[in-house]
């Protein structure tokens, strides 16, 4: 008995392999396009780097900003941390307070009347003249930096959510007052899942941007993390090391942006028209 067993897993270990292959190999086809385009705009980097002689404390080559990785991947390492931490902070307060606002407005009129406009007139400031007036009430520390990245995730999620909540069927609205249920079932049963598409939309919007809020933050006012350390490169004119935070900093958001879209395609099964 023991020997059909371990045949059986025996055959079971290639079948795997076979199928981790064929799966690896549609994700690089699915992508392909993508990764020649990436592929041909490094070569013609640095083509045009090496045809204009172009200084590199002005536009380092792919293979200097290479170099960079490699002689400084500890610091790049020590400062991408704190950033990781700033952005998922900030990227699960912003959207959490802009759910919990969106549900609030669409029960009460009066609350949307009276605060939705407050939310916009705050979107309206840009977020470089935010910034200090944080830092100057906070200080240097994490608050302010999680406070600028949950506020560039707010304003998208709350639009979107307030959107998605009243999105929901009338006909099923309907169904769940005749059969009596109370606000908090209609939300859990109807608004919420017809709202989980724009939801994820606005996710996705606010992955990468709340790692752009982060590294604005350590712009006004931190020594250490991603933005502090585009700073101390640029001033000193170590443009290898500037290109390679910079590419640090996008990889943060695709990965970001990855997590939210692999949530999404487990949690949401359908979309409706209009959501990117």
């Amino acid at each position: 008995m023991s020997h059909v067993v371990s045949s059986r897993k025996a055959e079971a270990l290639p079948d795997r392999k076979i199928a981790l292959l064929d799966a690896t190999a549609g994700v690089f086809a699915r992508h392909m396009p993508a990764i020649l385009a990436a592929i041909g705009l490094v070569v013609l980097w640095q083509f045009v780097v090496w045809f204009f002689a172009i200084p590199t404390f002005m536009a380092p080559s792919p293979v200097d900003v290479f170099f960079a990785f490699r002689d400084n991947a500890g610091m790049l390492w020590a400062n991408l941390l704190p950033t990781v931490l700033e952005t998922i902070l900030g990227f699960v307060f912003g959207n959490l307070v802009a759910i919990l606002l969106a549900i609030w407005f669409v029960h009460s009129s009066t609350a949307e009347k009276a605060f939705y406009p407050i939310a916009v007139f705050i979107k309206a400031i840009p977020i470089i003249a935010l910034a200090p007036i944080l830092v100057l009430i906070f200080g240097n520390g994490l608050a302010p930096k999680i406070i600028i990245a949950g506020l560039i995730c707010f304003f998208p999620t709350l639009v979107n959510m307030v959107q998605g909540l009243k999105s929901a069927s009338p006909a099923m609205l309907d169904l769940m007052r005749v059969l009596s249920a109370s606000n908090t079932e209609i939300l859990w049963k109807v608004r919420l899942p017809s709202s989980m598409p724009f939801l994820f939309a606005a996710l996705k919007i606010a992955a990468t941007s709340s790692v752009m809020g982060a590294i604005v933050a350590e712009w006004i006012g931190s020594s250490f993390g991603l933005g502090a350390l585009i700073i101390e490169a640029t001033y000193n004119f170590r443009s290898p090391l500037l290109y390679a935070t910079v590419v640090v900093a996008a990889a943060l958001a695709v990965v970001l942006f990855f997590i939210v879209s692999v949530i999404e395609a487990k949690m949401v099964r359908w979309k409706p028209a209009g959501t990117h």
